[in-house]
């Protein structure tokens, strides 16, 4: 089943290391929340069959308000087939998680939150420039189950310069305590035109440290699978059968679109992307037109993009597929190249199915790239 992805460009504060497109700005909030029921309607035609997951990213959603996000899911339930038991995710923030948001979240289809923690430090929020403290940290996730909210994931940083080794243990074993069935973890990363950025080129912070992140990324890997979670994707860990089904389909590759300013689609074969620009994205809308930009991907780009996703998953990727979907030549030049590893314990080839080693996912991009088809189609 296809997916909707929404993108909500709000948020409170702006995070130093954040590059993704939001204003601290809600002046022109209710404007936004038309355009995207309108883009909604406009793709009507997009998906054929049920929906199967609806994702609200940003930015920050829990942001709006209950009768803002009332009018997205009007719109979608007008528009299309959702599936009863659909995966249904907000992303919030620790502090709009109150009694009160909980309440109204309560009288929403949603059924499964992504909460930011980043860190149960103050000091590390602090550096982050976040706007909740460590204590919201843990009581709006226990304020949540204690609400009937019980498919949580967290999202955990690591590998800045605040953060220790111990701490970053701490971090864990806070999370599993906390008793949430997902976790993602991400290695900082200094993206440009961030204040982070801004700051280490000035020198007014320390850099990021490679080996800090590569250690650190161990620390995570045997810590949530000693406790029960599965590693089932590079940057997200889950008990049992609480994998993101969102998230899992753009890693198998299944169509989704994407609504809002920056978000993006993809149908199997092209992918769509709305302009990062909140006054463009609410006027081409206005004037009923849509405001994407389609990106054409050939075989090439379409078998590197299935190398990349399915090689970071848990299901790894599969030879039989690329023989089927891409034809013999892929085939042999994938065979080819994995020649390049056969003397790293970077990957475990079992029959058709290429999977990372523990080893190997600390290589993953680089792995990923080697297997890369390039040239002409």
């Amino acid at each position: 089943m296809s997916g909707i992805y929404i993108h909500i460009p709000f948020c409170k504060k702006a995070c130093h290391y954040c590059d993704f497109h939001f204003s601290t700005s809600l002046k022109y909030a209710d404007e936004m929340v038309d355009a995207i029921c309108r883009e909604i309607n406009m793709k009507k035609d997009r998906i054929s069959g049920q929906v199967g997951s609806i994702y609200f990213g940003g930015g920050t959603p829990s942001i709006l308000s209950q009768a803002a996000l009332q009018k997205i899911f009007d719109a979608i339930n007008h528009t299309f087939s959702v599936d009863a038991n659909a995966e249904i995710t907000i992303e919030t923030n620790p502090d709009d998680l109150t009694a009160q948001k909980l309440k109204e979240l309560k009288q929403l289809p949603v059924n499964r939150f992504s909460v930011g923690i980043q860190s149960f430090y103050d000091e590390d929020l602090i550096w982050m420039n976040r706007a909740h403290q460590a204590q919201e940290a843990e009581d709006c996730i226990r304020r949540s189950q204690d609400a009937g909210f019980e498919n949580l994931t967290l999202d955990l940083i690591y590998g800045y310069p605040l953060l220790t080794d111990q701490k970053w243990l701490n971090n864990i074993q806070k999370a599993i305590e906390l008793e949430v069935p997902h976790i993602s973890a991400y290695a900082l990363t200094v993206e440009p035109r961030t204040a982070l950025a801004n700051a280490i080129k000035s020198k007014k912070q320390t850099p990021v440290s490679d080996n800090q992140s590569a250690a650190q990324f161990v620390i995570l890997m045997d810590k949530l699978i000693n406790a029960g979670f599965e590693h089932y994707e590079i940057s997200n860990f889950a008990r049992p059968n609480h994998y993101a089904v969102h998230n899992t389909n753009y890693w198998k590759g299944v169509d989704y679109i994407g609504i809002g300013p920056s978000a993006h689609g993809f149908n199997g074969q092209n992918r769509y992307m709305n302009p990062a620009n909140n006054a463009l994205y609410i006027e081409t809308l206005g004037h009923n037109k849509l405001p994407e930009i389609v990106e054409e991907l050939n075989l090439n780009d379409r078998f590197n993009e299935y190398i990349m996703t399915s090689l970071r998953t848990m299901w790894g990727t599969d030879l039989q597929k690329i023989n089927t979907d891409f034809g013999k030549d892929f085939l042999a030049e994938t065979k080819h190249n994995l020649k390049n590893f056969e003397d790293k314990d970077w990957l475990v080839i079992d029959g058709d199915k290429i999977c990372l080693s523990q080893n190997g996912k600390l290589f993953a991009d680089h792995i990923a790239s080697e297997l890369f088809i390039v040239g002409d189609e």
